[in-house]
């Protein structure tokens, strides 16, 4: 690569910053150029507020990349890092690479990602989220996303508007499909192979990659997945994005007869009635989210779960998985996104069972009993991990291994004060090691009771199997790590904790109490 770091994209040229790394025990210094903010999509505002992104206006002088780009509207939280000088904008369409100096030529793989946040939180540009460890490699370019969130990004507005097809349905995933459209057409000039494309995301971006894993305007775009603690049954269908709609309209006090008056109010009310109304959903509706993606029958053909258990994703590999504590986060939050009390998850099955009344749902004495080796104060938080993360996240891995190879895990490890607050393995947790920035932020207090060896040491391994997979689609460990197979008849499942483990059909109590039958609310 040119020692200049201005690159050519086909919109116009934009000039990166190089950095060098710390030497450490087991990495030399490396060379890392980066591109921050770079423009993938026009700003979805005014006449395009709730429409396609598209593309860029073409420019000729170099763009400043050195800076990260605005994120898109979203509650701001006093924990919450979305990066150094990062401001709230609409205007938020945009990507970061990382690119280490090799001495070869060869085009390198892509590792695409797609942030979390409940579909209203988050950015490309959180420094959790840096791309200079994994690129460190040389193995590797790495892609940040950034896409609309909350009521801008998932508000379907479409059921008002079937005559005049002025607004668009799922905007956030279209943002997605063109940020990977614009690695198809320009990697090439950074490194990056575009026939080697993994697509990886976790919370609600692992639930926009096994989404996309079923859309068909995103075939082709990405060769690998990676699903890191999917929400995948959080998927809704017109019927219910209808009455968010309803809602959010007669908060904002706009007419459904008069839907363009939403163009002209700013972004920051939008966001500002939308974030309430994404507060109070899951109140009235244990379990449920305003914002997510929806079957619209135009992007969205049919449910994800429904596709991979008929076998009709995209038939790329898979790595899939989720954390041993998921739910416990929300517990220390007291958020309501997950229903941990006995009564939020009866009113959940309720739900469920007024939508589905087809659905063989399974007793409460056959749940409990999967559970019996949990302490009563913790079965709520078990009962809430397995059906909000790690039984959708089963029920895709039985359906896609028929078509594809699937490699499942699970996350065990945990620091000592992560244990001592009975916090654990849980929800997020194992982005830090995946990303190697252990160092960033508040993520510091994990080690204040020690556990950074064996941390670091946990981070070099997934680091290494995450790398392996978007290079070959197998994730090979590091020389003395066991070999990780595929799932399948026997489930072979790898736990990763302090060392790495290997166990068969880890799930077998639960899988034997919630059953083959995908509970999720349509």
């Amino acid at each position: 690569m040119s020692d200049d770091t201005v690159v050519m994209t086909d919109s116009g040229p934009v000039r990166g910053s190089v950095t060098h790394t710390e030497p450490t025990d087991t990495e030399p210094t490396a060379t890392i150029r980066s591109w921050k903010g770079v423009r993938y999509a026009a700003p979805p505002v005014g006449d395009l507020r709730w429409r396609a992104p598209q593309p860029p206006t073409p420019w000729t002088e170099p763009a400043d990349a050195t800076r990260f780009g605005a994120a898109a509207p979203q509650p701001t939280l006093p924990f919450f890092d979305l990066g150094d000088g990062v401001t709230l904008d609409e205007d938020c369409l945009f990507l970061n690479i990382w690119a280490a100096d090799t001495d070869t030529d060869t085009p390198r793989p892509v590792m695409v990602w797609v942030h979390g946040g409940a579909y209203v939180l988050g950015a490309a540009s959180q420094p959790m989220y840096d791309g200079t460890s994994l690129a460190a490699s040389g193995e590797v370019i790495v892609v940040t996303v950034n896409y609309r969130l909350g009521a801008l990004g998932f508000l379907d507005l479409t059921s008002f508007d079937a005559a005049d097809h002025r607004f668009e349905s799922n905007l956030a995933l279209r943002d997605v499909i063109a940020a990977l459209r614009w690695v198809r057409e320009n990697i090439a000039a950074f490194g990056g192979d575009p026939d080697q494309v993994t697509l990886f995301g976790e919370s609600a971006g692992g639930g926009m990659v096994t989404t996309l894993m079923t859309v068909p305007a995103a075939e082709g775009l990405f060769h690998r997945a990676i699903a890191q603690s999917s929400p995948a049954t959080s998927v809704y269908d017109s019927t219910r994005a209808r009455g968010i709609a309803e809602k959010f309209l007669e908060n904002i006090e706009v007419s459904p007869d008069a839907l363009t008056d939403l163009l002209s109010i700013p972004a920051d009310r939008i966001a500002q009635v939308g974030n309430a109304l994404f507060d109070a959903t899951p109140k009235s509706s244990p379990g449920t989210l305003a914002f997510a993606p929806v079957v619209d029958r135009d992007l969205v053909p049919d449910y994800p779960v429904t596709a991979f258990r008929d076998h009709r994703a995209h038939p790329v590999p898979l790595m899939i998985g989720t954390n041993k504590d998921e739910a416990a986060l929300f517990r220390l939050m007291r958020s309501p996104l997950i229903p941990i009390t006995r009564d939020s998850i009866r009113s959940m099955f309720a739900q469920i069972a007024r939508e589905r009344p087809d659905l063989p749902l399974p007793t409460e004495e056959v749940v409990l009993e999967a559970y019996a080796d949990v302490r009563a104060k913790g079965r709520g938080e078990a009962v809430a991990r397995d059906i909000g993360f790690r039984m959708p996240t089963v029920w895709l891995a039985d359906g896609h291994s028929q078509i594809a190879p699937v490699f499942l895990y699970r996350f065990d490890w945990a620091t000592t004060i992560l244990r001592l607050f009975r916090i654990g393995a849980t929800h997020a947790t194992e982005l830090p090691y995946v990303f190697g920035t252990l160092t960033s932020g508040w993520k510091d207090i994990t080690f204040k009771l020690g556990g950074r060896a064996t941390g670091e040491a946990v981070s070099r391994r997934m680091q290494r199997r995450w790398i392996g997979f978007a290079v070959s689609g197998t994730p090979d460990g590091l020389d003395g790590d066991p070999a990780w197979p595929s799932y399948g008849d026997d489930r072979a499942t790898l736990v990763i904790d302090s060392t790495d483990d290997v166990v068969v059909d880890l799930d077998r109590a639960i899988r034997s109490a919630w059953g083959d039958e995908v509970l999720s609310f349509t």
